[in-house]
């Protein structure tokens, strides 16, 4: 390609990125137009640096060759020369925005996957209700008679075998356990969704089981007191995870104009993101889960009033945070919305983008 045909191809994004810079955070509009958002930074750097490269194996002009070089500097700092601070700034952007945009974003396999994991959670709950041995069919006996153990309102702590001094071992028992099944839903995706859909509807279903047969035996109080409070964090950190194994699935399944490999790294740049938010959402979950919840100590009806607040804040997190761009911090100029590490992991995803586009 010629030098002067290569610069009209390319000359609006160039501006465009020029524009990023000096806004300092994308998205805004300028004299009428919109240009990328903040998100697709690390995507535009990548790309503008495959541009350099191209230029200096053509041996275009130098002058050329020195605005590219000049632009992937600036860029450059931008991207990785934040310091800590900058660093801690694209987390807090991350949670006040970035996040529930994403999920937003993506609310059609949110949704699916939602479905994938309460539709059978509520559905068995409710019909072991009517048919008590529905329970057995889906659990052993040796499964039941443990969780009945675990609950039993006679447990001065909830959770067999438990004290006070194990609490901090809990944390971390719960925080393995729940980032398996997270990881679980998500990893499944590789398999054109279905993996995903396999687990979040097997663990859906095993917690029904062991919701409803203790909900049938009149464990009321110490199943749902010990669930309400961590509940919100734990299960729609799950569903998440299986809404962003979902993203992976599709994008094997209709790649579209790219080869299934670009169409798998290009998911992945959101997918990830949402998923860290879902294990972040699990870290917190265990937490209350192992030094709130099996506490007897808090009457029922104040873990309860805690549970369906943390319902409320959760959801209400999802459904309004991040709708009024926020601006960049003065402490942290020109640095990416989304956190730094995942921002990191879409380099793939826009070198396999440039390569096309060049």
């Amino acid at each position: 390609m010629r030098q002067d045909a290569f610069e009209a191809r390319y000359r609006d994004q160039w501006a465009e990125f020029d524009d990023w810079l000096k806004r300092e955070g994308g998205g805004q509009a300028v004299d009428g137009k919109t240009y990328f958002a903040a998100s697709d930074f690390a995507y535009r750097y990548r790309q503008l640096a495959r541009h350099l490269a191209l230029a200096r194996d053509r041996q275009y002009g130098a002058e050329l060759v020195a605005q590219l070089e000049s632009r992937v500097l600036a860029g450059h700092q931008a991207l990785y020369g934040a310091s800590h601070a900058a660093s801690t700034g694209g987390v807090i952007q991350f949670i006040r925005a970035t996040f529930p945009q994403l999920v937003r974003k993506h609310w059609r396999s949110v949704s699916l996957a939602s479905f994938c994991l309460f539709g059978p959670m509520l559905a068995i709950t409710v019909a072991i209700q009517y048919f008590p041995d529905f329970a057995y069919v889906l659990m052993s006996a040796e499964e039941l008679a443990a969780v009945q153990q675990m609950y039993d309102p006679a447990n001065r702590i909830l959770g067999a075998g438990r004290d006070a001094g194990s609490d901090v071992a809990m944390w971390g028992f719960y925080i393995m356990n729940n980032v398996r099944i997270d990881f679980q839903c998500f990893a499944g995706g590789i398999l054109f969704g279905v993996g995903s859909i396999f687990f979040m509807i097997f663990n859906g279903g095993h917690i029904g089981a062991i919701s409803g047969y203790l909900t049938q035996l009149g464990y009321i109080e110490t199943f749902w007191g010990f669930v309400a409070g961590h509940s919100s964090l734990e299960l729609v950190g799950a569903a998440l995870s299986g809404a962003a194994g979902l993203q992976i699935g599709y994008a094997l399944i209709a790649p579209g104009a790219r080869s299934r490999l670009e169409a798998l790294k290009f998911a992945a740049i959101d997918a990830v993101q949402i998923l860290y938010g879902a294990a972040a959402m699990t870290f917190m979950a265990a937490f209350i889960e192992a030094f709130w919840s099996a506490s007897r100590v808090p009457p029922v009806e104040v873990k309860y009033a805690f549970g369906i607040i943390g319902w409320i804040l959760v959801l209400s997190y999802f459904a309004l945070v991040g709708r009024t761009r926020v601006a960049a911090s003065p402490a942290s100029p020109s640095v990416p919305a989304s956190p730094s590490v995942p921002t990191i992991l879409t380099t793939g995803a826009a070198e396999s983008g440039v390569s096309r586009a060049a």
